[in-house]
């Protein structure tokens, strides 16, 4: 009887065997068979839409999304239009000199939008809007206090409704970039350029209070620049003016001016500017904004920004009194940067250009890497659904009650 019984159990567990085995074979036949299938009419194929875009895009077209340019007057002008049909630029900056009241500003903007109608690329407008002393926006806007008293003040929740009201400012009148905040670490007493600018003179401050600022301008669909990498509170020169060189070891860097850049990458930030600063611990022969070594090497590779780079305004003393525009531009181009800013000069724009498709044609830059660069550029605008919209200004009252509330807040 005992026997019968475990010659029963054997044989089952026999037969399960066999068939798992069984089982498993069908499906190691199917597996196999996939591969030699033809994908049927049903399956999904990804395309990238910016890639396509980026195929039917003559040269001058993508070199014309490596410029954000300035320009001269508060009117639509020749000059404008010549930059979006003729250049076909990827964006304007507004300085003081283009912005006489909020009616007139927010009239340049949308006929500027009316001209690039015909473009199927949306344009960065652009400002630099910090608040404090740099301030570009009409004097009926309430005028925000400098980021210093952010700083002092040190209440990430009152920060980031600061970073809140500068996005809503802007983009009330239709711009949809800002280049700010500043995340240098005033570090220097002598500084002639940061200052106040700056929101302290330790990292933990500048940390704390310049990504809330940061995060809250993004929160508004404003695009946030930050500035000024690797690190302009250590300088006793103004950039504007001449080479500011920073002799600070790598170590010393690592320890103080880069730690803003990384938190602000931590948090994916979507576009750094680069200073115009001699760093000769990394690069002893080229300023920051013309460095590999500084962008690829030290940006891209070791920090791992994705990003867009753009650079400082190129027109500026530390490069004009230093280098030609044209090859400074490209130097930054070919360095690993995506935009030039182009601040100063109608012929400036039209110089660069032709400067870098020039050395597209001789081989000395790869229309590949342009290919790189202007994708960025063209993902950040589909991020930020940038469109070329007419917009109305409907409530300047309530922006200004907003910012005196603020003000109040950081008085307390």
């Amino acid at each position: 009887m005992k026997k019968t019984i475990v010659f029963i159990l054997i044989t089952l567990i026999i037969l399960i065997l066999v068939g798992c085995r069984k089982d498993n074979i069908n499906l190691g036949d199917a597996d196999m068979s996939e591969p030699n299938e033809l994908p049927s009419e049903n399956n999904n194929i990804q395309i990238d839409p910016i890639k396509d875009r980026i195929k039917s895009m003559t040269l001058e077209e993508k070199i014309g999304q490596l410029l954000i340019v300035g320009f001269e007057g508060t009117e639509i002008n020749n000059e404008i239009v010549n930059f979006i049909e003729e250049l076909k630029v990827g964006g304007f900056i507004l300085f003081s000199r283009n912005i006489e009241d909020e009616n007139k500003t927010l009239k340049l903007l949308n006929n500027i939008k009316e001209a690039n109608s015909n473009n199927d690329i949306p344009l960065f407008l652009s400002i630099d809007e910090e608040g404090g002393r740099v301030s570009r926006l009409p004097k009926t806007f309430t005028r925000l206090p400098e980021s210093v008293k952010l700083g002092k003040k040190n209440n990430k929740d009152i920060s980031y409704n600061y970073g809140k009201i500068l996005g809503e400012r802007v983009k009330a009148l239709g711009f949809n970039l800002d280049f700010a905040p500043v995340l240098d670490i005033n570090s220097n007493p002598k500084n002639p350029v940061i200052g106040n600018r700056s929101f302290g003179n330790t990292t933990d401050i500048v940390v704390s209070n310049g990504i809330q600022v940061m995060l809250g301008i993004r929160d508004t669909d404003t695009i946030p620049a930050v500035k000024h990498f690797p690190g302009h509170g250590d300088t006793s020169m103004d950039s504007h003016v001449n080479l500011p060189i920073v002799n600070k070891s790598m170590e010393e860097l690592e320890s103080m001016e880069l730690n803003p850049f990384i938190r602000a990458i931590e948090e994916d930030v979507d576009m750094i500017m680069v200073a115009h600063i001699l760093y000769p611990a990394i690069d002893k022969e080229y300023p920051s904004t013309m460095s590999q070594k500084v962008i690829q090497n030290l940006l891209r590779d070791q920090l791992g920004y994705k990003g867009v780079i753009v650079s400082d305004d190129m027109t500026m003393g530390a490069i004009v009194e230093n280098y030609s525009l044209e090859e400074a531009s490209l130097r930054f181009i070919k360095s690993g940067g995506d935009i030039a800013l182009i601040c100063h000069g109608k012929d400036n724009p039209r110089k660069v250009m032709e400067y870098i498709k020039e050395s597209v044609d001789t081989g000395n830059l790869n229309e590949k890497d342009i290919d790189e660069k202007v994708y960025r550029i063209l993902k950040l605008k589909e991020k930020y659904n940038l469109e070329d919209k007419i917009v109305e200004l409907n409530d300047l009252e309530g922006l200004n009650i907003e910012t005196k509330k603020l003000i109040e807040e950081i008085n307390k």
